[in-house]
C-alpha cells in the first residue's frame, strides 16, 4: 500500500530514511543537551525526577523521551509535508472502544480541558499515535500508524508498550490496538531503526 502511495521503491525508502533520521537527530540534540553527547546510563534512565498530577512518579526516561518526540516530531511534520502527498496526522487522540469496533475523535480542545483539570482518568479509553498516514480524507483509517520509541537506556530493545490492569486495554499492546482501532500497519521508528514487528 505504501509502494502503491508513494509511487516506487526509492521513494519508500527515502521515506523510511527521513523518518529514521528525525529519530537520529532527536536522540542526538537531547543527548548532547543533556550529557555532552553521550548516552545516560541506566542508572540516569531510572531516576525519579517529577512526580505528575494523578501523583505518579515520572522518570528521566520518561521525560527524556517527551523531549526527544517534540523535536522528532517536528522533523516528521517536514518529511510529511515533502513525501506524503495524502492527509496524516500528528499526536491525533482517539477514543476507541475495542469491543464494539467504535473509533472517536478527541478534539485537541477537548484533550486540553481534561489534562488541565490535572488528573487525567477521563483519557483512559484513548489512544494518541504520533502518525498517522492516511489514504484519504477517512481520519478513521490508517494505511500506517508510526510511533517514535527511544529506549533509554540505548541499549534497551525499541518496543511496544504493554497495556496493564489499569487500562481499557489489558492484554494487549500498543500496535495490536493501533491495528484493530485505525485498520493499518503499526511500525516503530526509533534510533535504532524502523521496526515493523
Amino acid at each position: 500500500m505504501l509502494l502503491a502511495l508513494l509511487g516506487n521503491d526509492n521513494a519508500v525508502g527515502e521515506f523510511e530514511e527521513r523518518l529514521w533520521e528525525c529519530a537520529r537527530q532527536a536522540e542526538r540534540r537531547v543527548n548532547a543537551a543533556f550529557f555532552g553527547g553521550r548516552a545516560p546510563t541506566r542508572q540516569e534512565c531510572g531516576e525519579e525526577v517529577v512526580v505528575d498530577g494523578c501523583a505518579k512518579p515520572i522518570t528521566r526516561a520518561m521525560l527524556l523521551g517527551q523531549q526527544k518526540h517534540v523535536l522528532a516530531l517536528q522533523c516528521v511534520r517536514e518529511v510529511l509535508e515533502e513525501l506524503w502527498p495524502r492527509p496524516f496526522s500528528l499526536e491525533q487522540r482517539y477514543r476507541y472502544y475495542p469491543n464494539a469496533k467504535v473509533l472517536e475523535f478527541v478534539t485537541p480542545e477537548e484533550e486540553a480541558r481534561l489534562i488541565a483539570q490535572g488528573c487525567t482518568r477521563e483519557l483512559w479509553r484513548t489512544i494518541k499515535p504520533d502518525i498517522v498516514l492516511h489514504a484519504d480524507d477517512n481520519w478513521r483509517r490508517a494505511v500506517l500508524t508510526l510511533d517514535f520509541k527511544f529506549p533509554c537506556p540505548d541499549t534497551n530493545e525499541a518496543r511496544w508498550r504493554e497495556y496493564g490492569e489499569d487500562s481499557a486495554y489489558v492484554g494487549s499492546n500498543q500496535r495490536d490496538v493501533y491495528k484493530a482501532a485505525l485498520r493499518g500497519k503499526a511500525v516503530i521508528i526509533s534510533p535504532q531503526g524502523v521496526i515493523l514487528r
